[in-house]
């Protein structure tokens, strides 16, 4: 029982950290851009709930309209990568052989290669941007999801159901999409759900460093890249709560997919 509520907890706070974010445009109390210079760091108060950076823009507003940005680079790279890593795991897997042999070679290469050195490298011709960063953390993020797929599937095509498929003469389309993608969905949305967590951090860190989302468009990652030096002067309001979103919206996901990853853990127990 315990893990039960503690699943549906986690789900409720990710949940509620996608609606907040989702629906910024009509829950932020101020314009994320909109500047103040008479209330430049200004603590967390009534009229600010959560307090304003240095051009007196408000940090609630910029949180909420942050996450949703940062939530979105995160989205549209995990599809990116779940869409490339199930067809070339699929194919890998499925006719095997000499075709999965290269295959696998040439993933294993490209796993040895950090996915950040490869996006530094692309980073001065796409020149940063919001999709731009979509595009470079999904077309490095789709390693992982390939070689669960082809496992799953050198596992599923040995299957009963699978032989007959074959022996009776099903299209190779139908055999790959109605018996071995759709028996596969429960690891496919595991490995989904640690790569969004890596996306999220993958796109904070990029805009951490000052090479991600740019600063027009507010992110956490950036949030926390410009507020390095108002924590200096005590401005502490600045970074503690894009940190806490943060922090929060990974663990909730990782939690969710580790209660996913064993299936035990989401029974009723004491």
């Amino acid at each position: 029982m315990k893990s039960r509520k503690a699943l549906l907890f986690w789900c409720s706070l990710l949940g509620l950290i996608v609606f907040l974010t989702v629906f910024s445009n009509m829950l932020a109390p101020f314009s994320p851009n909109e500047m103040n210079m008479d209330e430049v760091y200004s603590a967390p108060s009534s009229d600010h709930w959560l307090g304003t950076d240095h051009l007196g823009r408000d940090v609630l507003s910029r949180l909420l309209e942050g996450g949703k940005v940062t939530l979105a680079v995160a989205s549209g790279s995990v599809i990116l990568s779940l869409f490339i890593g199930i067809v070339y795991g699929g194919i890998s897997g499925y006719f095997g052989g000499l075709t999965d042999t290269v295959m696998m070679r040439l993933l294993e290469a490209l796993i040895t290669i950090p996915a950040i050195i490869i996006i530094l490298s692309f980073q001065a011709i796409i020149q940063g941007g919001m999709w731009g960063m979509t595009l470079l953390i999904g077309l490095t993020g789709w390693l992982v999801t390939a070689r669960i797929v082809r496992s799953e599937f050198i596992r599923l095509k040995e299957e009963e159901f699978v032989k007959m498929a074959n022996m009776f003469g099903t299209p190779v389309w139908k055999i790959l999409w109605g018996h071995l993608l759709q028996n596969s969905i429960p690891a496919i949305f595991v490995v989904t759900l640690f790569n969004f967590a890596g996306a999220i951090f993958m796109e904070v860190s990029l805009s951490f460093l000052g090479i991600g989302i740019p600063p027009a468009i507010p992110s956490w990652g950036n949030m926390l890249y410009y507020a390095q030096n108002d924590i200096l002067i005590g401005a502490w309001w600045i970074a503690l709560f894009p940190g806490i979103m943060i922090f929060l919206t990974i663990l909730s996901i990782n939690f969710i997919g580790e209660a996913w990853k064993n299936p035990k853990r989401r029974r009723v127990n004491d």
